[in-house]
C-alpha cells in the first residue's frame, strides 16, 4: 500500500495505540462492534473499518456488517483485503506466469509493464516439487533434492525472475519447509504493524490449507490462484457476511488419543453438521488448554470439514509460542496490548454470540483413522477390520487377508501380496508434522518397536517428510532418529510430497503383483487429503492416521486387521508384541518434547530462511521487466488467458444447444478435475509431452506442469479414478463425443470436437462439487476445454470462486432436483435461458439467488445462478477476473 487514499472517519473509530514510547494508528473496533460477536467477525470489520478509511470501501458494506447475525446479513457482500498473500510453488508458477503475461498484454497496448506488480507482500514458499522417489535408506533426502532440481530448475529460474522483478515478492527457496509451517514459525505477525499502522495480519494463500494459521490466532483461508493475483494486484476479495460456528471444547484428550484423532473427531462433527461458507471458531476452556501446535492441527484441517476457516482467538497460549518460536518480545507486546484493547482477547468464561454452536467433550475422542477415501469419514481403531469389510466385501476372503506375524514375510510380492496389504506407510504433511507430540509419539514408538526386536513388513514403502528442520533437530536431540530410521522412516524431504501424490514409486515387485492380480491395497499417512487417485495410482485405499499409527500400520503390514487386539509380531524370544504394549504414555511424550525442543531451534532454523542452498544459488535468474517465454518449454509457456481479450466484455446472452461433457457424482474433488501427481504415459498430457521429446521417465508430476497450459488442459478430468455417468463402468478421463454419434473417446478429445464444431458444454455434478484443494487448475483446465457451465447440487466455497474467476457459470439445482430425481443421463441437448436478466438481479433478503430456466430436450426446471456477489457478477460478465483486471489496467482505474 504504497499510496494510500484517505477517506473520511464515518464511524468515529480512528485512533492511536501507544506502547513502549510508539504510536501506531489504529481503527478501534471496541466500541463500534459489540462485546458479544465473534473474534473473527471483529477481525473483519476491522479491516472493512481501516480500508473505508482509506476510500477503498463503502460505508454501506461496513453499515452490513455491523448488521451482522440478522437473517439478512448473510446475503449481504463484503470487500476483504488481505495482508499479504501467500502462495506455494504449483500455485505460484502459475500465478506468477499470468502476472508476466499481463505485463505483456499491457505492453502490447502501449501501457507500462512495470505497473503490473503487487501491492501488499506476497511469500511464496517452494515445497510442493519434491518427490518421494528414493525412500527407506540413508541417501534419500539427498538423491530425492537432486532429483528435484534435475526435474524443476527452469521453474525455479522463473520464480527467481518474480521474485527479483516484482515488487515485494520473497521466496523462501526448496528444502525449508512446507509452507504452512513455516508460516506458523516464522512468517506470521497475528498484528501487523505498516506505514504508522497496526492491524491484524489477515492472509489468504493459494493453499486450502492456509487455514492452519489459524491456530496461531491469525485470521487466514484458501484461496484461488486467480483471486490470489487479483489481491496481489490491488482487488479486494468480495464475499458473504459469513456465519460463524462456535465450537466449544470441554475437558481434555484422554491417554492414548491424539491431536490427529481429535481432528478426525471434528471432520467428522463438522461435515455432518455442514459448515461450507462459514468460520469456525474453537473455544472454551477445552480450548485454552490445547498446545499451539494443537490448535494448528485442527485449523489445518477447516477444508476437510468444510469450514472457510478455522480459528482460535488470542491468549496466552499465542503469546508463549511467538515467544518460543523467537518472535521479537517488543512485537510479542504489541500482539498482547492490541488484542486486550481491541477485544480480540479470548476469555473463555464468556463465549460470543454464534450463529450455530456445538460441543465437544474432548474427553471422548478415541483413536481412530479416515477412509478409505474421505477426511471425515472417521473409523475407530477397534471398528477399522469390519468397516473394511463391511464397505469392500472382504470379509468373503478372511483367509487371504491374515495378519502376519513379524519375520514371516509370505504377504511379500515374492509369496504373493494379498487384498489389504499397506503399500505406503507415510509420516507426511504440515498436518502432523507441526505438532511434536505427534511426532515424539511415532519415535517412541518405533524405539519401543525396535527394541522388541519387530521390523516394517518389506512390501511396505516408509517415507518421513518433513514441514519444518526443527523436526529433525528435536528428534535428533531425543535420540529417536535412529530407530525411526531402523524401522525405514528415514528423512525423504522438506515438502508436501505423499499427501500431494508425490509418493514415488512403491517397493521393489509391489506394483507388479498389484497389477497382475489386481489387488485392493492401502496406504496409510498422516497427511489431511486422502481422495481417490490422489495418493497413489495402484492404492485405491487411503486412509488418514496420527504419526504412532502410520508406524504401527507399517509393522504389521495389513489394514485388515484390528491394531487394540491383534498382535503387530514376535518379539526376539518369540512372544506377541501389541500395540499397547509399545504406546508411549502422554506424560513421557511430554517429557521428551519439553526437554527435546528448544526456543534456539527455531531461531537457527530461520536465521536465514530466505537464502538456499548453494543449489538454489546457482540457479541464474532471468532479467527484464517482461519475461522471455520460450516456445519449445514444457514447463513453461505464456498463458492463453488474455489472447483476443478487447476493450469491453462481449454483450452477455443465453447458452444454447450444449452438450455434456461430463456428468459426475457427489464429493468430486478438486484431485478429479486436475490431478496433482505422476503423469501416465499414455494419458493425453503424458502423450503430449513424449511427443515433445520428454522421456517417459521424466514426465514429472501434474503439480509440477502447472506453468504448461497444454499439459494442463490436457490434464483436466484426467484423474485415473473419474466415474462420468456417460461412460458407466470406465474409470479415467473418458466421455462420450456426441459430434461422433456418442463414440467414447477422451474428454480432452471430446472437448476439442465440441470446439471444433462451435457447441457449448457444460458439466453435471452432485453434492459438494470442487472439495479439497484450492486448485486454480480444476477452473482453468476446464475453462480451456470450453466448458461454460458446471450444474451441480452444492459447491464447495473455492471452486465455485475459481469457476467465477474463469467465466465458467456456476449453477445450483434447487432443493429437491438433482440428476437422479430430475432423471437426466447426460445424453440431453441443454439450454441455460434468462441469464442476462439473472445477472442483474441480487440475492434477495434470505439469500435466495436469482434463478435460470434450464431446458435439458422435453425437461425443463430452475436453477440457482451461484453468482453470489456484486463484484463475482461483474468478473463473469468480463469472462474471468484477469479480462476484467486487464481491462482496469487499459482504463487507467486499476489502483
Amino acid at each position: 500500500m504504497d499510496k494510500l487514499r484517505y477517506g473520511s472517519d464515518d464511524f468515529g473509530t480512528a485512533g492511536t495505540l501507544t506502547l513502549g514510547g510508539e504510536r501506531y494508528s489504529v481503527q478501534r473496533i471496541s466500541g463500534i462492534a459489540p462485546a458479544a460477536w465473534p473474534y473473527s467477525i471483529k477481525v473483519l470489520l476491522e479491516n472493512l473499518l481501516r480500508h473505508a478509511h482509506w476510500g477503498q470501501v463503502t460505508s454501506d458494506q461496513v453499515e452490513s456488517l455491523l448488521g451482522w447475525g440478522r437473517a439478512d446479513s448473510f446475503a449481504r457482500a463484503v470487500d476483504v483485503h488481505p495482508a499479504r498473500a501467500f502462495l506455494h510453488d504449483t500455485n505460484g508458477v502459475p500465478a506468477l506466469a499470468d502476472l508476466a503475461a499481463l505485463r505483456a498484454a499491457v505492453a502490447e497496448r502501449g501501457g507500462d509493464p512495470a505497473r503490473v506488480n503487487p501491492v501488499i507482500p506476497v511469500e511464496l514458499t517452494v515445497d510442493h516439487s519434491v518427490v518421494a522417489d528414493i525412500a527407506g535408506r540413508p541417501d534419500a533426502v539427498e538423491r530425492n533434492v537432486a532429483l528435484e532440481y534435475e526435474r524443476n530448475a527452469e521453474r525455479f529460474r522463473f520464480l527467481k525472475w518474480g521474485r527479483d522483478v516484482l515488487r515485494d515478492v520473497a521466496v523462501v527457496p526448496p528444502g525449508t519447509g512446507i509452507m504452512h509451517q513455516v508460516n506458523l514459525e516464522y512468517l506470521a505477525r497475528v498484528v501487523v504493524t505498516r506505514h504508522g499502522w497496526a492491524f491484524p495480519d489477515l492472509c489468504l494463500g493459494t493453499d486450502s490449507h492456509t487455514t492452519m494459521i489459524g491456530g496461531l490466532s491469525t485470521l487466514g483461508w484458501g484461496i484461488g490462484g486467480i483471486e490470489a493475483e487479483a489481491a496481489m494486484l490491488g482487488q479486494p476479495l468480495s464475499m458473504l457476511i459469513p456465519p460463524v460456528v462456535g465450537v466449544r471444547l470441554d475437558g481434555e484428550l484422554p491417554e492414548g488419543a491424539t491431536a490427529t484423532d481429535l481432528v478426525l473427531t471434528v471432520t467428522e462433527l463438522l461435515r455432518e453438521h455442514g459448515v461450507v461458507g462459514k468460520f469456525v471458531e474453537f473455544h472454551g476452556h477445552g480450548a485454552a488448554r490445547l498446545s499451539l501446535a494443537d490448535r494448528a492441527t485442527l485449523a489445518n484441517m477447516a477444508p476437510e470439514y468444510g469450514a472457510t476457516c478455522g480459528y482460535f482467538p488470542i491468549d496466552d497460549e499465542t503469546l508463549r509460542y511467538l515467544r518460543f518460536t523467537g518472535r521479537a518480545p517488543k512485537h510479542v507486546a504489541l500482539v498482547e496490548a492490541y488484542a486486550k484493547e481491541q477485544g480480540l482477547w479470548h476469555r473463555p468464561d464468556a463465549p460470543p454470540r454464534y450463529t450455530e454452536a456445538l460441543r465437544l467433550d474432548l474427553s471422548t475422542v478415541v483413536p481412530s483413522l479416515a477412509g478409505p477415501s474421505r477426511p471425515q469419514d472417521r473409523v475407530p481403531l477397534t471398528r477399522v477390520r469390519d468397516t473394511l469389510r463391511e464397505r469392500s466385501g472382504t470379509a468373503e476372503r478372511e483367509s487371504a487377508t491374515r495378519p502376519v506375524p513379524a519375520g514371516d514375510d509370505s504377504h511379500s510380492p515374492d509369496g504373493g501380496l494379498l487384498d489389504a496389504a499397506v503399500v505406503i506407510a507415510a509420516i507426511t504433511s504440515c498436518t502432523n508434522t507441526a505438532n511434536p507430540s505427534v511426532m515424539v509419539g511415532a519415535g517412541l514408538l518405533a524405539r519401543n518397536a525396535v527394541e522388541r526386536g519387530l521390523r516394517t513388513k518389506p512390501w511396505v514403502k516408509t517415507s518421513l517428510s518433513l514441514g519444518s528442520r526443527v523436526v529433525m533437530d528435536y528428534l535428533d536431540a531425543a535420540g529417536l532418529t535412529r530407530y525411526l530410521e531402523k524401522l525405514g522412516f528415514h528423512l525423504t524431504g522438506y515438502g508436501c510430497m505423499t499427501c500431494i501424490g508425490a509418493s514415488g514409486p512403491l517397493a521393489d515387485g509391489v506394483s507388479e503383483a498389484v497389477r497382475e492380480q489386481g489387488l485392493n491395497v492401502a496406504a496409510v499417512l498422516s497427511g489431511n487429503r486422502n481422495f481417490e487417485g490422489r495418493i497413489h495410482p495402484e492404492a485405491r485405499m487411503n486412509f488418514l492416521a496420527s504419526p504412532p499409527l502410520v508406524v504401527a500400520y507399517a509393522l504389521i503390514g495389513t489394514v485388515d486387521t484390528d491394531l487394540t487386539a491383534e498382535a503387530l509380531g514376535l518379539d526376539h524370544n518369540g512372544h506377541p508384541v501389541f500395540l499397547r504394549d509399545i504406546w508411549p504414555t502422554a506424560n513421557e511424550i511430554r517429557e521428551v518434547v519439553e526437554t527435546a525442543l528448544t526456543p534456539d531451534m527455531f531461531v537457527r532454523a530461520y536465521a536465514d530462511v530466505f537464502t538456499g542452498d548453494a543449489r538454489w544459488a546457482a540457479l541464474d535468474a532471468p532479467a527484464g521487466e517482461l519475461f522471455d517465454w520460450l516456445d519449445n518449454s514444457t514447463y513453461l509457456l505464456r498463458p492463453p488467458f488474455l489472447d483476443g481479450v478487447g476493450d469491453t466484455p462481449e454483450p452477455m446472452g443465453d447458452i444454447q444447444g450444449a452438450r455434456v461433457l461430463a456428468s459426475l457424482g457427489d464429493s468430486v474433488t478438486t484431485d478429479h478435475l486436475s490431478p496433482a501427481g505422476a503423469i501416465p504415459v499414455q494419458s493425453p498430457a503424458g502423450r503430449y509431452l513424449t511427443a515433445h521429446g520428454t522421456p517417459c521417465a521424466r514426465l514429472n508430476t501434474y503439480a509440477s506442469r502447472r506453468g504448461n497450459h497444454e499439459v494442463m488442459m490436457r490434464g483436466a478430468l484426467a484423474n485415473i479414478r473419474l466415474r462420468n455417468r456417460l461412460v458407466p463402468g470406465i474409470e479415467g478421463g473418458f466421455t462420450r463425443d456426441f459430434t461422433a454419434n456418442g463414440a467414447v473417446t477422451t474428454i480432452h478429445e471430446a472437448a476439442a470436437a465440441y470446439l471444433a464444431a462451435g457447441i457449448p458444454h457444460i458439466l453435471l455434478a452432485g453434492k459438494e462439487y470442487g472439495t479439497g484443494s484450492s486448485r486454480d487448475w480444476a477452473a482453468k483446465g476446464p475453462a480451456l476445454l470450453g466448458v461454460r457451465a458446471v450444474l451441480a447440487e452444492s459447491f464447495e466455497r473455492i471452486h465455485r470462486s475459481n469457476l467465477v474467476g474463469m467465466g465458467i457459470l456456476p449453477l445450483q439445482f434447487l432443493p429437491g432436483d438433482s440428476v437422479t430425481a430430475l432423471g437426466l443421463t447426460g445424453e440431453e441437448v441443454y439450454d441455460i435461458l434468462g441469464l442476462p436478466d439473472a445477472l442483474e438481479d441480487d440475492c434477495d433478503d434470505n439469500g435466495a439467488a436469482p434463478t435460470v430456466l434450464v431446458r435439458a430436450d422435453t425437461r425443463t426446471f430452475r436453477a440457482a445462478v451461484r453468482l453470489d456477489t456484486p463484484r463475482e457478477r461483474t468478473h463473469y460478465r468480463h469472462g474471468g477476473i484477469l479480462p476484467y483486471v486487464l481491462r482496469e489496467f487499459t482504463r487507467g482505474t486499476h489502483p
